[in-house]
């Protein structure tokens, strides 16, 4: 009998310290940073609105670039011939005329004559439909397509053109390339400029907001710091915080950036059949940034919470240092 009573109080003490350590288990040590407060879901809310401005511009030099290197590639495989009107002139026969002498010159694939609709077509966005271009003095075009490879000799096709046609002009666009790559450079140019400012905007923001956190934190670092806390250990906390901080703003800003470029697309894909939309079609292409965009925005948001964790992590090795310049003894 006492036998028994020994192993129930023995089994009885075994249950009280297996309750007594269940809670000791259970309980979790608190962050260095805090993991929720009003200065994290402010700094979530500013990396979000960088991180989309910051996609809306390289979407937009991405789109500006693709639709110049399609503009430089549509005007180098062509030439225009313009003929205006003229008394006496018979258009018809000098627009016949015109083909032919240029199809003849080695180095052109074939001429295309753009008939009184086509012409109509591309005056109306201006002077409005159910134009009658036989009313006005309106120049007729004949679109000659060459090998980009073996391109002809344009003078000697003014020469042969010219003195036959008076009215007749050649142009081989190689003005308008010209000016189309430098403002194609530009443009990239001043969007890449204004990607670096938004960068640097992202990277002080991060500076100032942790700095604040090791401000509310200040009194918990230094005595971590001052038992023997190894710095990359603190660093490292902080680091992990902003990375998912940055990373949380960053995803917000990206995917809000592709639906806008989403929407834009559906919108111009369902306004093609009007002529403001074709012309706006013709400038900006169809507002699809294509598949290299898209992994833009993907590499934009890593880059940007690699950033902010790195940026973290730079500002708390510099604080430990100053406190060990501060206060050498310690």
């Amino acid at each position: 009998m006492t036998d028994l009573s020994a192993e129930h109080l023995q089994e009885h003490e075994q249950d009280a310290e297996a309750a007594e350590a269940r809670p000791r288990a259970q309980r979790r040590m608190a962050p260095i940073v805090p993991a929720q407060n009003i200065a994290g879901r402010a700094l979530v809310l500013v990396i979000a609105i960088m991180t989309f401005l910051s996609c809306l511009t390289f979407g937009a030099v991405t789109l500006v670039r693709d639709t110049a290197s399609v503009w430089e590639n549509q005007i180098s495989r062509e030439a225009t011939i313009q003929i205006k009107p003229a008394d006496g002139l018979d258009m018809e026969a000098a627009l016949a005329q015109a083909s032919k002498i240029a199809g003849e010159f080695p180095g052109v694939k074939s001429t295309k004559i753009i008939d009184r609709d086509a012409t109509a077509r591309l005056l109306e966005p201006w002077l409005g439909s159910g134009l009658n271009i036989d009313e006005l003095p309106v120049p007729r075009l004949i679109i000659v397509t060459i090998d980009e490879n073996s391109p002809p000799d344009f003078a000697a096709m003014r020469a042969a053109i010219t003195p036959k046609l008076p009215s007749a002009s050649l142009d081989d666009h190689r003005t308008w390339v010209d000016r189309l790559v430098a403002m194609a450079r530009t443009t990239v140019t001043i969007g890449i400029a204004v990607l670096a400012l938004m960068l640097s905007a992202t990277v002080l923001t991060v500076v100032f907001a942790t700095r604040g956190a090791m401000a509310g934190n200040g009194h918990i670092i230094e005595v971590l710091h001052f038992v023997g806390a190894e710095a990359a250990f603190i660093a490292r906390e902080f680091r992990r915080h902003f990375l998912v901080t940055g990373m949380k703003g960053a995803a917000a800003g990206g995917a809000a950036a592709v639906l806008v470029f989403i929407v834009f697309s559906w919108w111009s894909s369902r306004n093609m059949a009007t002529p403001q939309a074709d012309q706006a079609t013709a400038l900006f292409g169809n507002f699809a940034i294509g598949s290299a965009g898209y992994l833009g925005v993907v590499l934009m948001v890593l880059v940007i919470g690699a950033l902010t964790a790195a940026t973290s992590h730079a500002t708390v090795v510099a604080y430990l240092s100053d406190i060990d310049v501060r206060q050498p003894d310690a």
